[in-house]
């Protein structure tokens, strides 16, 4: 028998597999690293109520997605990777950032094109997000927009605080889960205090004499 020749077989098929992975990977690091780039900048568009630019920044990190997907269509050991996670984790918190912001109704895992972990962090960092607009809104005295805010907050805790499953099936979200509660704790308080100050001002406005 000629091991040699099957040794040399073995060696030329495994070659050209780890040559086709490794490909598939630097063209998904390149891809995720862009579409983290375009999300962040929309997502700092969406603070600055620039909404248009924030969406052509998230097609942008869109068509990156789908080089990425594209890429790893046959490898779905690459696909497993973290740095895809964390790429459409990104996508999903720009995609819901700039629908919570604008009053838009938000995009699913499914129109979205992630996966479900991928989902529900990207929802937990959006909604972190939006703490932000509540202190501008309250700085300009948009109180009304600044609950309606924290009542979008305080919604997406309530949803993650019913998926209870290991962190290995939803991509460590009781982290993420548990970071939104402390920033969603300080923004109800933030909120609070405006109320409270606002109507103090009104009662004392409602109060002062009139010039006759």
């Amino acid at each position: 028998m000629d091991h040699a020749g099957q040794i040399a077989a073995a060696g030329t098929a495994a070659h050209e597999i780890l040559e086709r992975k490794h490909a598939a990977r630097e063209a998904t690091l390149i891809a995720s690293r862009r579409a983290i780039r375009a999300c962040a900048t929309a997502i700092r568009a969406v603070h600055r109520r620039e909404f248009r630019e924030a969406r052509e920044l998230v097609a942008v990190a869109a068509a990156y997605i789908a080089e990425m997907d594209n890429a790893v269509e046959q490898h779905p050991d690459v696909r497993a990777a973290g740095y895809v996670h964390d790429a459409k984790k990104e996508f999903v918190e720009a995609n819901l950032t700039l629908a919570f912001v604008a009053g838009n109704a938000m995009p699913n895992a499914a129109e979205l094109g992630v996966e479900v972990p991928a989902y529900l962090n990207g929802m937990a960092e959006a909604a972190s997000e939006l703490r932000r607009q509540v202190l501008d809104c309250l700085r300009a005295d948009e109180i009304d927009e600044a609950e309606r805010l924290l009542a979008v907050m305080d919604e997406v805790y309530a949803l993650l605080i019913t998926v209870d499953y290991p962190d290995a099936l939803t991509g460590g979200l009781r982290r993420s889960t548990d970071a939104l509660r402390a920033v969603l704790e300080r923004t109800r308080g933030d909120v609070t205090t405006a109320l409270v100050a606002a109507r103090l001002r009104a009662a004392m406005e409602s109060r002062a004499p009139r010039d006759s």
